[in-house]
């Protein structure tokens, strides 16, 4: 693993405290991460996590760590707790295998965030329990969570605001990750300009950036590619540890929920699928008889960041 300073320790700043509100004054196809916990449904902007990687909140008693590295296309939710202590998140300004880094501000340890796993400091070997969270647009979380409330926009200032190492005042308008996300290279060199990483092709076809939901459950670490389950038509079944997953891909991004035997078959709508005599949004795990299936935990990254950590043979290619 390459750890390396890259920025100031919190010239990124995490967000403390975030404040919520009913509506979102952005685009509806703009993604969100969307996290239930007990009776709170809450929408983070990744237009707002560009700027800020962390958000440090407490949802429905539960303190959380939002997370996102842009290098990384990584969004993971973490119960922020470790032996029952809750920990408060920064951004290191360090990179380790071109993710971000984080540390905890109660013993300066640091977490690498694709992982949540302590890498270095008093808390070293330590590791984050990953909750269920999905990316969705704001469009279908407004739908499927009418109640739900999004972030604000927290302000401020932050290093991804400006061309140097210097904090400089947000605007949220601006995309700053938008050329490196169009791009073919990978990882810092790319982002900067100054050159990317190599990749061989022995993923048959998946990119270094193609989008993949990353399971780990019993043990077991299986990493779904996106385009593998658009290509199977919208669903697959896979077993990960001793549970079986359904994952689906809809027009409000990719998904997995645990299946208790069903066989889906997608419906040509790009967002439901059928089984057991009845209709299920993918999006949501929600049927229309009123059942539902659970949604298990996630990480939503690039292959690349998913192959750093758990190498080439933990992919399910169908």
């Amino acid at each position: 693993m390459n750890v390396r300073q890259v920025i100031p320790r919190d010239a990124i700043p995490s967000v403390e405290d975030p404040e919520f509100v009913d509506s979102y004054d952005g685009r509806a196809d703009d993604e969100v991460i969307s996290l239930t916990v007990g009776d709170e449904t809450r929408a983070y902007p990744i237009r707002y996590l560009q700027y800020h990687e962390i958000v440090n909140d407490v949802v429905d008693g539960v303190p959380v760590a939002v997370t996102w590295c842009p290098l990384c296309g990584s969004a993971v939710v973490y119960d922020r707790r470790v032996d029952g202590h809750p920990l408060e998140f920064g951004v290191s300004g360090k990179l380790a295998d071109d993710d971000l880094v984080m540390y905890d501000r109660e013993t300066e340890s640091e977490w690498k965030q694709s992982l949540g796993a302590c890498i270095a400091g008093e808390l070293a070997g330590s590791e984050l329990s990953v909750l269920p969270a999905a990316v969705t647009t704001w469009r279908a979380f407004s739908e499927a969570s009418p109640d739900g409330r999004v972030m604000a926009p927290p302000g401020g200032a932050s290093e991804a605001a400006g061309e140097g190492d210097d904090p400089e005042p947000i605007d949220y308008d601006i995309e700053p990750y938008e050329r490196y996300f169009e791009t073919d290279g990978y990882g810092l060199g790319a982002h900067r300009g100054t050159g990317g990483r190599d990749w061989d092709d022995s993923l048959g076809g998946v990119g270094p950036k193609s989008v993949v939901l990353g399971l780990e459950l019993d043990g077991d670490s299986v990493g779904v590619p996106l385009s593998v389950v658009e290509s199977a038509g919208g669903v697959v079944t896979i077993d990960v540890g001793d549970e079986s997953v359904a994952v689906f891909t809809t027009d409000a991004g990719i998904h997995a929920f645990s299946n208790p035997g069903l066989a889906f078959e997608p419906v040509g709508d790009g967002r439901t699928f059928r089984a057991d005599g009845t209709t299920w949004d993918g999006a949501t795990g929600e049927a229309t008889d009123g059942r539902s299936v659970a949604r298990v935990p996630t990480r939503r990254l690039f292959a690349f960041a998913w192959r750093d950590d758990h190498g080439s043979d933990a992919f399910y290619l169908g």
